[in-house]
């Protein structure tokens, strides 16, 4: 079951019902804080209603994506779409600028597009932060009751009822390959599984192609294109149980289940710069989850159970370093909710050695197996050449967010990779194994070159 958390950034005063905020209701708000951002915010719900469709299309396909595009074109047509594309490489903090007039409804764009780990200044980025945003403002941000393991219960139990068997607790220590195929799986324990079609692999891109594959079984040009392979920045986190609800300094920031706290547009860019260049910031962006907010079940009536994470640079994941960011963060909340502190009854940091000692799929403490700034998205993830499910062994996928589209709640890459394998093996299986290689052998090629 899911419940829908309210919107982010606090604009959804009085929304506890969980409910997004309408356009129209925060079109109003917006316009109270800067005239004309509210028919400007009007106008780009508008434009989302008559992309949605098409653009989601095209995002959440494998490549090559042909009807997404054809369908955009017959949508808006060519003019338009070069226009669509010029907006959707706009950096973030540029894009808020010839939107709209005021700071906070531009923060709602930077804010959503650091989700990611692309500085708001840096192309692409404006286009994170404005799917995010309408997909909260038509959709919400919709969470498991009951805790965040219900979704993966909720799919084991689907699987289990199609007849899989689900076994948990074995870490995969090889994958034997034979004739240019996948022919069985190993784990540490001793268990072997012998492979009939397809092995889909949720781990990240090095861990799958160094580590758990003969290094025969690769490409000598997928091992050279990985020593350029870029981590996201490692994350921290921090989990609170609180005896009350977050004390913030603007009292409506309380109903939002989702809360995006930091020191406005040109401090969220100090920060990107601050990070990019490896130094600790000051004062982190933080991402904070109220959860009891967002899903009254997650702690009794009165109190709440709260999160927040924030980033390090990259090579900087130690734990003296995280433990200090963790104290800086709790500082930054301290500043926007003066008493935060004297309402927490238990915390836990979460470094990155944690992180990845918790899942190992979480490297250095990164969530994206892999950054999403441009130069490793769409054909160039994980590498240029392998921008599909496929892999150059035969029956084996990627469908972790490593491949394409990347990280995100959204469970797009293993979908992919399982219609992939589903694919080559139903009754055109033969046509599209033959029409895959040539795409994949094409890709290949001009990652070679």
């Amino acid at each position: 079951m899911l419940t829908r958390a309210p919107d982010v950034l606090g604009l959804d005063q009085d929304e506890r019902h969980r409910q997004p905020v309408t356009a129209p209701t925060r079109a109003t708000r917006l316009d109270a804080q800067h005239p004309g951002d509210g028919e400007a915010w009007l106008d780009l719900c508008r434009r989302w209603e008559v992309l949605q469709e098409p653009f989601l299309r095209t995002l959440f396909t494998t490549f090559p994506p042909v009807r997404g595009p054809l369908q955009l074109l017959r949508r808006i047509g060519t003019a338009e779409a070069l226009r669509l594309a010029r907006f959707l490489l706009l950096p973030a903090k540029r894009m808020g600028e010839e939107l709209f007039g005021g700071e906070g409804v531009r923060l709602l764009l930077a804010g959503n597009a650091v989700h990611a780990d692309i500085p708001v200044t840096s192309p692409v980025s404006g286009a994170y932060g404005w799917l995010l945003a309408m997909l909260g403002q038509h959709f919400g941000f919709p969470v498991p009751v009951d805790g965040s393991g219900g979704l993966a219960d909720a799919l084991a139990r689907r699987a289990e009822a199609a007849g899989a068997r689900l076994h948990t607790g074995e870490r995969v220590e090889h994958v034997a390959v034979s004739g240019g195929r996948v022919r069985s799986v190993h784990t540490a324990a001793g268990t072997t599984v012998r492979v009939r079609r397809a092995v889909i692999a949720d781990v990240s891109a090095p861990t799958l192609y160094r580590d758990l594959l003969p290094p025969d079984a690769v490409p000598s040009w997928v091992h050279r294109d990985l020593d350029r392979f870029a981590w996201d920045t490692p994350v921290v986190k921090l989990d609170w149980a609180l005896d009350g609800p977050i004390p913030w300094r603007t009292p409506e920031v309380g109903g939002a289940g989702t809360v995006h706290v930091g020191r406005g547009e040109d401090g969220l860019v100090r920060w990107s710069a601050v990070i990019e260049s490896r130094r600790l910031p000051e004062s982190p962006f933080l991402l904070v989850g109220q959860m009891t907010t967002a899903d009254p079940s997650r702690s009794p009536a009165g109190t709440e159970s709260a999160w927040a994470y924030t980033h390090l640079p990259r090579g900087v994941d130690d734990p003296p370093s995280a433990d200090e960011l963790a104290r800086r963060a709790e500082g930054v909340l301290e500043r926007f909710a003066p008493g935060f502190g004297a309402r927490v009854r238990h915390r836990t940091v979460q470094r990155p050695s944690d992180l990845q000692d918790a899942d190992p799929n979480l490297v250095h403490g990164t969530i994206n197996r892999g950054t999403a700034q441009l130069f490793q998205q769409l054909v160039f993830r994980p590498v240029p050449g392998l921008g599909r499910p496929e892999t150059p062994v035969g029956g084996l996928y990627l469908g972790s967010s490593s491949a394409h589209p990347g990280g995100g709640v959204h469970g797009a890459c293993g979908w992919f990779a399982a219609r992939a394998a589903l694919r080559a093996h139903g009754r055109a299986g033969l046509l599209h194994r033959a029409a895959t290689s040539a795409v994949l052998e094409l890709l290949q090629r001009s990652g070679r070159e």
